[in-house]
C-alpha cells in the first residue's frame, strides 16, 4: 500500500485566505531544525530508547516463538490492555484485515479480539461465547499495575476456571510486562506467574503509547501472519532523513508537524483532523488521537517567537510556564495548596492542603490543567456544598408551607 504525502491543497495559493502562506510554513520548516538535531542527538546517544528500536532485530526470534506458541491449537486469541497496550496492535493488526468491515469476519488463521474497555456487559457475553478450551489470553501491561488489564485478567481467569480448565491456564494465558524490580510490586506479572503463566519481557524503557515496534504490538502482528521485521524496517525508512540530516522539508513528518503549528499560529486552526477512506487505516486514527492528546517523550525548549496570543493583555496576570519549566520550580504556594508531584500531573493526590498563597509569582509556574485540579476542592467542592445547602433550605421552606396549610 504506497503513501504519498501532498499538502499542495493546504496552500493559500489553492485555498485561499484559510491555507498556509509559502512564508510562514517556511519560517516554521526552519524553526524544525533544532528539533531535528536534538532528535538525532537522543538517537546517537541512545538516551530516547524508542529510537533504537526500528534497526533492532535480536528480538524477533523471542516475538515469532512466542507466537507459535499462543497460537498452536487456538481458534481465537483475546488480546486484554488498554491505551498504548492495545492500539498500536490494532493499527497493525488492521493491516491484516482485522476488524475492516465485511472482509475482516472472512479472514483465515485465528479470530483476534481486542479487549480495551471495561464494559462488563460486552466482557461477559464474549467470555460466554468463546471456546474457551481453544481460546487464548493475552495479558498486556508494562508496569504491571493497570486496573483495567488486571481485572480483565481476573475475570477471564474466573471463567476459565468455571469451565473446569484450571489445569490448562498455563497454555491458555499469555503475559507481556516488564521485568520485576526491586521493592516494586507487579501486580500482572505476580499474578500470571502464580498461575505458570509464560511472559514475555516489556521493555522497560519504551513507554506503553510508543510500544509499537516492541512485542506488545509485534505479538498480534506475527499472530496474523505479518511480517514484523518488515515493519521495522518501515519504521526505519521513516526515521533514515532525520539520521542522515536531510532539509525539514524532505520529511514527511516534519512537514506534517510544521504545516499544522504554522496553520496553528498565523491562521488560529489549532485542531488537528485525521481521516482515513482506507479501512485499513481506520485503527490508526484512533491509534493517532491517543498519541496526539498524550504528552510526548520530554524535547528541547522551545525559542520564544512571536504569535498572535503572545502580547498580554493590559491587566492580565503574567504568562504561565510550561509544565516542563514548573517541573524544576521550587515547591509552588497557590490557593491553600502545595505542589507535591510532577508538573504534569493533575490527579488530586499530588496536592496537600498548606499555607494560604504567599505571592502571584508563583501561578506562572503552574500549567492551566493543574490549576483546575488544585482549585478543584476550593471551587467545585465548596459550590456543590452552597447548592445542597440551599435545595435543603428549599425542602425545609416547602414543609413548613405544608405544614402551615394543613393546619
Amino acid at each position: 500500500m504506497p503513501l504519498v504525502q501532498s499538502i499542495a491543497n493546504a496552500h493559500e495559493e489553492a485555498v485561499g485566505q484559510h491555507g498556509v502562506s509559502a512564508t510562514a510554513l517556511a519560517d516554521t520548516l526552519a524553526r524544525s531544525r533544532d528539533a531535528l538535531t536534538w532528535l538525532k542527538a537522543q538517537h546517537t546517544d541512545n538516551t530516547l530508547p524508542l529510537l533504537q528500536l526500528p534497526q533492532k532485530r535480536d528480538d524477533i526470534g523471542d516475538i515469532l516463538a512466542a507466537a507459535g506458541q499462543v497460537a498452536a491449537g487456538a481458534s481465537d486469541v483475546v488480546v486484554l490492555g488498554t491505551g498504548g497496550s492495545s492500539l498500536g496492535g490494532q493499527t497493525l493488526a488492521q493491516l491484516a484485515y482485522y476488524a475492516v468491515p465485511g472482509i475482516g469476519a472472512l479472514r483465515a488463521g485465528v479470530r483476534l479480539h481486542f479487549i480495551d474497555n471495561l464494559d462488563p456487559e460486552t466482557f461477559a457475553a464474549l467470555l460466554a461465547h468463546l471456546p474457551l478450551a481453544t481460546t487464548r489470553f493475552v495479558a498486556i501491561s508494562k508496569s504491571g499495575g493497570t486496573g483495567e488489564t488486571l481485572m480483565q485478567t481476573i475475570a477471564a481467569l474466573d471463567a476459565v476456571k468455571k469451565a473446569g480448565l484450571d489445569a490448562r491456564i498455563p497454555e491458555l494465558f499469555f503475559g507481556i510486562s516488564e521485568p520485576a524490580k526491586p521493592g516494586k510490586r507487579n501486580g500482572l506479572r505476580d499474578l500470571l506467574t502464580a498461575h505458570k503463566v509464560s511472559l514475555l519481557d516489556h521493555d522497560p524503557n519504551v513507554g506503553g503509547r510508543f510500544s509499537v515496534l516492541t512485542n506488545v504490538a509485534l505479538l498480534p502482528a506475527a499472530l496474523l501472519g505479518l511480517d514484523v521485521a518488515a515493519i521495522r524496517a518501515g519504521a526505519a525508512a521513516a526515521l533514515a532523513p532525520v539520521l542522515a540530516g536531510k532539509p525539514p522539508a524532505e520529511i514527511p513528518a516534519c512537514l506534517g508537524a510544521a504545516l499544522a503549528v504554522a496553520l496553528a499560529q498565523t491562521k488560529g486552526k489549532p485542531i488537528s483532523v485525521l481521516m482515513a477512506y482506507t479501512d485499513r487505516l481506520e485503527r490508526f486514527t484512533r491509534w493517532y488521537v491517543q498519541l496526539w492528546a498524550e504528552r510526548p517523550p520530554a524535547s528541547p525548549a522551545s525559542p520564544a517567537r512571536p504569535s498572535a496570543t503572545s502580547s498580554p493583555r493590559k491587566g492580565a496576570p503574567p504568562p504561565r510556564r510550561s509544565p516542563r519549566t514548573a517541573a524544576r520550580c521550587a515547591r509552588s504556594r497557590s490557593i491553600g495548596s502545595t505542589r507535591q508531584a510532577s508538573a504534569n500531573c493533575s490527579c488530586s493526590s499530588c496536592w496537600k492542603r498548606s499555607s494560604p498563597r504567599t505571592c502571584w509569582a508563583s501561578i506562572p509556574s503552574i500549567s492551566r490543567r493543574s490549576k483546575r485540579a488544585r482549585c478543584w476542592r476550593r471551587n467545585i467542592l465548596s459550590a456543590r456544598a452552597k447548592t445542597h445547602r440551599s435545595r435543603s433550605f428549599r425542602r425545609d421552606s416547602s414543609m413548613a408551607a405544608w405544614d402551615a396549610e394543613r393546619a
